[in-house]
């Protein structure tokens, strides 16, 4: 078996820490200095080093639509996100939950998209975030083989 990009790690570790409870956070010791982030949009997705970042977008049902859209508006929602040069997968709405969105995008810009959600979508919305990796080419294998 062979071992993931460390890209892929980084990402998948920045993605646990980002489903922690912010209790947890506060409590826990600041953190190293980290390398500066990389310039907005500077990488693309390639096979080694991409990685697909489902987001929900739990919407506030104490208010109505049309609040919710004007915030949105107001804040840049649609004129931030996604990022430029993110794969859209998919994008849908589940009904008493909000929007699912899943991206394809490189693993150095998952600072990135978290700070436009955090700067256009929060007050309207309530963010989750599950960064993953693809692994449908390794199972199909997989079970192939297993035939």
């Amino acid at each position: 078996m062979t071992s993931r990009p460390s890209a892929i790690r980084t990402a998948l570790l920045l993605g646990a820490a980002l489903a922690l409870p912010a209790q947890a956070q506060s409590q826990a010791p600041s953190p190293a200095p980290t390398a500066p982030a990389p310039p907005v949009g500077a990488a693309t997705a390639t096979p080694d080093n991409a990685v697909l970042l489902t987001v929900f977008l739990r919407h506030d049902q104490s208010r109505p639509l049309s609040e919710l859209n004007a915030q949105l508006a107001k804040q840049g929602f649609y004129k931030a996100f996604p990022p430029p040069g993110m794969e859209v997968v998919s994008w849908t709405v589940a009904m008493g939950i909000g929007q699912i969105i899943v991206l394809r995008l490189p693993a150095t810009r998952l600072r990135e998209v978290n700070r436009v959600l955090e700067d256009t979508a929060w007050g309207a919305y309530r963010t989750e975030f599950y960064p993953t990796y693809d692994y449908r080419a390794v199972g199909m294998a997989e079970h192939d083989k297993a035939r």
